[in-house]
């Protein structure tokens, strides 16, 4: 029995008939409307040749990284270095016919395959930047540093493409302010405290990892947080656009993508997540929060529009 703040989506297979006869399967080449905000279990592999071309404006891939790793029963072993380039390199390929020709990549990884896809990605794309973002939390290491971090590829098909760079400003408190003839200078007062809204760099410091008491949270090992789509999503996107996450996982894209008014589309090959995706998406419906994320502005960790000036 689960604690009675415990949130987190862990429906059994069993149990979840009902959400996962809303996902699709393909087994020939599917028109746009039959995969618009649809899930797709399968593996992406055989459906990525069936979808139809250059429909996604945004692609946000996170796939296993290069550890052992048991999905629920779908287990990912460590491999080389080499087999693991030549691994991401042959899903990056059947990935390119799907994108529109101003469409922009993010690839999430770890710091240990994070060569090996810069490698792939400077290969197809103009790689734009290397996004790095603080984990809060992390197993110890005697005998290491503990790894705290993780990275994300940003890349884009070509050299027209969508970065709407005040969509995602973060908000920071003011700590010592500073006035130019009695005029606040670069920050503005409220009755929520001082701050200051920042231009985003490629260091974010401010995501919280989902935890049992919040309600995107679920059983999912590596679990994505809504806040770091949000911000993916709303840089290189427009609301009407099609949001595709080939590794879709426990939904983290396609419930932010339709918070936020976009379409979506993903692949995921394990039922159980399929599952847990389409309730996230049942409840996105009636609950559009994300945390650290509101009225249009991302706030610092441990901060939130209803903090008091003290």
């Amino acid at each position: 029995m689960k604690a009675p703040r415990n949130k987190t989506i862990d429906i059994p297979l069993e149990e979840g008939k009902v959400y996962l006869d809303r996902c699709v399967t393909l087994d020939s080449a599917a028109a746009l409307p039959e995969i618009l905000d649809k899930t797709i279990c399968g593996d992406l592999f055989r459906v990525l040749p069936l979808l139809p071309g250059g429909f996604a404006d945004l692609v946000i891939a996170d796939p296993p990284y290069n550890l052992d790793k048991d999905f629920h029963g779908k287990k990912f072993k460590k491999s080389s270095e080499e087999l693991y380039e030549s691994y991401t390199d042959s899903w990056v390929r059947a990935l390119l016919p799907v994108l529109k020709e101003n469409a922009s990549v993010y690839v999430c990884c770890d710091w240990e395959s994070s060569s090996a896809i810069a490698r792939v990605l400077q290969k197809y794309f103009h790689v734009r930047n290397r996004i790095t973002w603080q984990r809060e939390k992390g197993r110890g290491a005697q005998a290491n540093w503990k790894n705290g971090m993780e990275d994300i590829w940003f890349a884009t098909k070509s050299k027209e493409y969508t970065f709407n760079v005040d969509a995602v400003k973060l908000r920071r408190r003011v700590i010592a302010p500073y006035r130019e003839n009695g005029v606040p200078k670069g920050w503005h007062e409220s009755d929520e405290g001082r701050f200051r809204d920042t231009f985003p760099s490629n260091f974010w410091d401010d995501i919280s990892i989902p935890y049992w008491s919040m309600a995107e949270n679920t059983a999912h090992p590596t679990q994505k947080p809504e806040k770091l789509l949000a911000k993916l999503i709303l840089a290189s996107s427009n609301p009407g656009d099609m949001v595709f996450d080939p590794f879709l996982g426990s939904g983290s894209t396609a419930v932010t993508a339709q918070k936020l008014n976009r379409r979506y589309c993903g692949i995921e090959i394990n039922p159980q997540y399929c599952i847990w995706a389409q309730k996230r998406l049942e409840n996105a419906l009636t609950d559009k929060s994300i945390q650290g994320f509101t009225d249009g502005v991302f706030w610092e960790r441990n901060t939130s529009a209803i903090q008091k000036r003290s």
